[in-house]
């Protein structure tokens, strides 16, 4: 196959289903990418009805024994890697292969830090939404839902 060995991806200003639909091609057609910077990740809407969005799927649970699932994940790396995981057929052994080649993180990890990051311009805010539409950023999104570590991201 022509790929590069791996592809890293600087998550900040892209729309969270836009980016991920264009990484979950990537990834069932072949090519390992990393993304980095998932806290500074942008979702379309305002920042109210998101969270609202988001406390229904946290009411989400099974009746008998809530701890076997659906599991509820706070991090932005793991909000985005389930946002992946939704447009992958992750139960197949072809989903599950393509799942592995995809590596998500918070900040900037220290093998990445040094590695040129690439931009998906058709998945950039900037592109994609008009000038006055309303926006929210999944870091703060998390933080209201229950991520602990906002203060290590943001300084």
């Amino acid at each position: 196959m022509g790929f590069e060995k791996q592809i890293t991806i600087d998550a900040s200003g892209h729309l969270l289903g836009r980016l991920a639909s264009t990484v979950a091609k990537s990834i069932l057609s072949g090519q390992r990418i990393v993304v980095v910077r998932c806290e500074q990740i942008n979702i379309s809407g305002n920042f109210y009805r998101n969270k609202l969005k988001y406390l229904d799927f946290l009411r989400k649970r099974m009746n008998t024994k809530p701890s076997r699932g659906p599991f509820h994940f706070r991090a932005p790396s793991k909000i985005f890697w389930r946002t992946v995981r939704g447009m992958v057929p992750h139960k197949t052994k072809r989903g599950m292969e393509a799942m592995n080649r995809l590596k998500v993180f918070d900040g900037v990890p220290p093998p990445y830090d040094k590695v040129k990051r690439m931009v998906v311009p058709s998945a950039l805010r900037v592109i994609r939404l008009k000038p006055g539409r309303r926006f929210c950023v999944l870091g703060r999104l998390s933080h209201e839902v229950g991520w602990k570590y906002k203060v290590c991201y943001y300084d």
